[in-house]
Protein backbone atom coordinates (compact mmCIF):
# COMPACT_ATOMS: atom_id res chain seq x y z
CA UNK A 1 0.00 0.00 0.00
CA UNK A 2 0.77 3.57 -0.72
CA UNK A 3 0.33 6.66 0.97
CA UNK A 4 0.63 10.12 -0.92
CA UNK A 5 0.20 13.47 0.52
CA UNK A 6 -0.45 16.06 -2.26
CA UNK A 7 -0.05 19.46 -1.65
CA UNK A 8 -3.17 20.49 -3.75
CA UNK A 9 -5.93 18.01 -5.10
CA UNK A 10 -9.27 17.92 -6.95
CA UNK A 11 -11.69 15.14 -7.73
CA UNK A 12 -12.44 13.81 -10.91
CA UNK A 13 -15.53 12.36 -12.43
CA UNK A 14 -15.15 9.74 -14.46
CA UNK A 15 -18.36 9.75 -16.32
CA UNK A 16 -20.80 7.49 -18.13
CA UNK A 17 -24.35 6.09 -16.79
CA UNK A 18 -22.61 5.20 -13.44
CA UNK A 19 -19.84 7.57 -12.82
CA UNK A 20 -16.80 6.88 -10.59
CA UNK A 21 -14.28 9.16 -8.31
CA UNK A 22 -10.65 9.85 -8.79
CA UNK A 23 -7.79 12.28 -6.74
CA UNK A 24 -5.64 14.17 -8.81
CA UNK A 25 -2.90 14.80 -6.29
CA UNK A 26 -0.51 17.73 -6.93
CA UNK A 27 2.91 18.40 -5.42
CA UNK A 28 4.63 22.32 -6.60
CA UNK A 29 8.32 21.30 -7.96
CA UNK A 30 11.26 24.06 -6.80
CA UNK A 31 14.21 25.04 -9.24
CA UNK A 32 15.83 22.10 -9.99
CA UNK A 33 12.47 20.05 -9.83
CA UNK A 34 9.54 20.53 -11.91
CA UNK A 35 5.47 20.21 -10.78
CA UNK A 36 4.22 16.91 -10.33
CA UNK A 37 1.17 15.00 -10.08
CA UNK A 38 -0.90 11.72 -9.18
CA UNK A 39 -4.15 9.90 -10.11
CA UNK A 40 -5.37 7.42 -7.78
CA UNK A 41 -7.24 4.61 -9.02
CA UNK A 42 -10.72 5.46 -8.08
CA UNK A 43 -11.85 6.54 -4.70
CA UNK A 44 -13.66 3.29 -2.59
CA UNK A 45 -13.83 5.03 0.52
CA UNK A 46 -13.28 8.35 2.30
CA UNK A 47 -12.47 8.95 6.31
CA UNK A 48 -12.16 12.48 7.73
CA UNK A 49 -9.47 13.40 10.37
CA UNK A 50 -9.57 16.83 11.71
CA UNK A 51 -7.93 18.54 8.96
CA UNK A 52 -7.55 16.15 6.13
CA UNK A 53 -9.55 13.55 4.27
CA UNK A 54 -7.78 10.26 3.83
CA UNK A 55 -9.44 8.54 0.50
CA UNK A 56 -8.88 4.87 -0.20
CA UNK A 57 -8.19 3.92 -3.82
CA UNK A 58 -8.91 1.18 -5.54
CA UNK A 59 -5.65 -0.41 -5.82
CA UNK A 60 -4.93 0.10 -1.66
CA UNK A 61 -3.38 3.26 -2.50
CA UNK A 62 -3.99 6.20 0.41
CA UNK A 63 -4.32 9.73 -0.14
CA UNK A 64 -4.03 11.93 2.87
CA UNK A 65 -5.53 15.72 1.29
CA UNK A 66 -5.88 18.79 3.66
CA UNK A 67 -9.03 20.57 3.94
CA UNK A 68 -7.77 23.49 2.70
CA UNK A 69 -5.88 22.53 -0.32
CA UNK A 70 -8.82 21.55 -2.46
CA UNK A 71 -8.33 23.15 -6.00
CA UNK A 72 -4.74 24.43 -5.25
CA UNK A 73 -3.17 22.77 -8.19
CA UNK A 74 -0.81 25.28 -9.36
CA UNK A 75 -0.72 26.47 -13.16
CA UNK A 76 0.89 23.60 -14.77
CA UNK A 77 -0.76 20.55 -12.85
CA UNK A 78 -4.10 22.40 -13.23
CA UNK A 79 -3.12 23.22 -17.60
CA UNK A 80 -2.60 19.08 -17.18
CA UNK A 81 -5.82 18.24 -15.75
CA UNK A 82 -7.71 20.43 -18.26
CA UNK A 83 -6.19 19.26 -21.31
CA UNK A 84 -6.84 15.31 -20.40
CA UNK A 85 -11.05 16.91 -19.45
CA UNK A 86 -10.70 18.50 -22.61
CA UNK A 87 -9.97 15.41 -24.45
CA UNK A 88 -12.20 13.44 -22.61
CA UNK A 89 -15.28 14.04 -25.08
CA UNK A 90 -17.41 14.39 -21.84
CA UNK A 91 -16.04 11.76 -20.08
CA UNK A 92 -13.98 13.52 -17.91
CA UNK A 93 -15.18 16.09 -15.47
CA UNK A 94 -12.92 18.36 -12.96
CA UNK A 95 -14.98 19.40 -9.60
CA UNK A 96 -14.16 23.00 -9.63
CA UNK A 97 -15.99 23.30 -5.84
CA UNK A 98 -15.33 21.26 -3.53
CA UNK A 99 -18.15 18.40 -2.51
CA UNK A 100 -19.53 17.46 0.72
CA UNK A 101 -16.61 14.93 0.85
CA UNK A 102 -18.66 12.98 3.87
CA UNK A 103 -21.68 12.60 1.87
CA UNK A 104 -21.10 11.07 -1.90
CA UNK A 105 -21.24 7.59 -3.17
CA UNK A 106 -17.65 6.54 -3.60
CA UNK A 107 -18.27 3.11 -5.07
CA UNK A 108 -16.70 2.06 -7.82
CA UNK A 109 -18.60 -0.11 -10.19
CA UNK A 110 -16.49 -3.21 -11.58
Amino acid sequence: MSTYTPEGWIILKIGGPEPFYKVFGSWRGGFTSGDSWRMNSGIVSVEETGENYIFRGHSGSEYHCGKKGYGRLGLHNSAVIMSYAKRSSGMLEVIQEMPDIMSMNWSIND
